[in-house]
């Protein structure tokens, strides 16, 4: 069984704002979206169970949300923006950098046959993971490190999400998208970036500008380097 039983069960259980869940969705039908399945999925996850109890006034809310380790999740639009881009299918083996709460890992593990995902967190990861596994997802695989390197051993995906901004795509990423496949990441300067739908084709890589945006650096060894390591590069 793929699907998050456990964690649906929960809505009821946990008193979650059915009626702001639903105001989300009007919200995003309002900004675009259209891709049916993509609201019917995240109709039905509990948002809020992906952040701190202290937050959940915030979780339906069109902005991000902040998490452990400085990081955020991602506000309601822009995650279903990133997901509708990718016109997933059942079959798809989908490549996720940027774990982060797990609540985009959720709508990809709804609506994907598989999901590999990297977090360069491990606390991150690890909650991550508790969360959906207790919730009964069965198709997801966890790793912490590089999210820039992908995962080759289980290369070529049929779809890439990258959920933090890169100076440029990722050459390893690139490689490990299957022809035919598309890859949705943020690129651009550390501050401002556009969103990217990319499609391998014959070799080539077809481009669509979906919106300006603004994310967390995707920190690696083929994205941006920490900040640390960048602080003294300016020294």
């Amino acid at each position: 069984m793929h699907r998050g039983d456990g964690l649906l069960r929960d809505i009821e259980s946990s008193g979650s704002p059915q009626k702001d869940r639903l105001e989300m969705i009007r919200r995003l039908e309002a900004q675009g979206i259209t891709d049916k399945r993509v609201l019917e999925v995240m109709g039905r996850i509990p948002r809020h169970l992906f952040i701190s109890n202290a937050l959940w006034d915030h979780a339906y809310a069109d902005h991000p949300v902040p998490i452990d380790c400085g990081q955020t999740i991602s506000q309601p639009y822009i995650v279903a923006l990133m997901t509708q881009a990718l016109q997933l299918e059942k079959g798809d083996r989908v490549l996720e950098i940027g774990t982060g709460s797990g609540y985009q890992t959720a709508i990809l593990a709804e609506l994907a046959q598989h999901v590999y995902t990297i977090e360069r967190f491990a606390e991150l990861s690890e909650k991550a993971r508790k969360l959906l596994t207790d919730a009964g997802y069965t198709n997801i695989s966890f790793r912490v490190g590089d999210g820039t390197l992908g995962w080759p051993e289980e290369a070529p995906f049929d779809k890439i999400i990258v959920t933090a901004a890169a100076p440029d795509v990722p050459p390893s990423l690139l490689e490990q998208l299957a022809e035919g496949g598309k890859m949705v990441i943020p690129v651009g300067g550390r501050q401002l970036q556009t969103l990217l739908a990319l499609t391998k084709e014959h070799d080539k890589l077809h481009r669509e500008e979906l919106c300006a945006c603004s994310f967390l650096p995707l920190i690696g060894r083929e994205g941006w380097p920490d900040q640390e390591t960048w602080l003294q590069h300016l020294l």
